[in-house]
């Protein structure tokens, strides 16, 4: 079993936050210095909770492969909001895991992924996370004894 864990920066949580605060913090002042209805508190606290769970909503927290030597490989995908999404590739649809170099125009950086049988595209094993290359490797070399491909067959490709 491997996990992939993000390490949260603060940044992120610290706009949303801060953006509702704010919005909050001028409904109270229309309110109170401006005599405006307090119905604005309350509509402004509700867009505050929904622009919070709007913005948190998909924040992955971790990845994880299970590797089952004999089953077959599961994926799962951990959100912040606690719900998990698991898939099952069946060892025997496996073809060969490969490592991929991705490049765009503004960085680089490498893939795991499963070439399945009846697939018309790669399986990627880390979807929302990019861990670095040595960590890949690791879970490449389980993937290759998992799926009985020699290491000598299962090659690093660039792209």
């Amino acid at each position: 079993m491997h996990h992939i864990v993000l390490r949260r920066s603060g940044s992120k949580y610290f706009f949303v936050y801060a953006s509702a605060l704010l919005v909050l913090a001028c409904a109270i002042y229309l309110c109170f210095l401006e005599e405006k209805s307090i119905s604005l508190v309350y509509y402004s606290l509700f867009f505050d909770i929904f622009l919070v769970k709007l913005l948190l909503r998909k924040a992955v927290n971790k990845e994880s492969v299970v590797i089952m030597p004999g089953f077959g490989v599961q994926l799962e995908t951990h959100y912040m909001s606690g719900e998990v999404i698991r898939s099952f590739v069946p060892v025997d649809k496996i073809l060969k895991p490969v490592l991929l170099e991705c490049v765009t125009p503004v960085t680089c950086y490498w893939t795991l992924s499963l070439i399945v049988c009846d697939e018309s595209e790669m399986v990627l094993v880390f979807k929302n996370m990019r861990p670095p290359i040595k960590m890949l490797v690791h879970v490449w070399k389980a993937l290759c004894a998992a799926t009985d491909n020699k290491e000598e067959t299962c090659t690093v490709q660039s792209r």
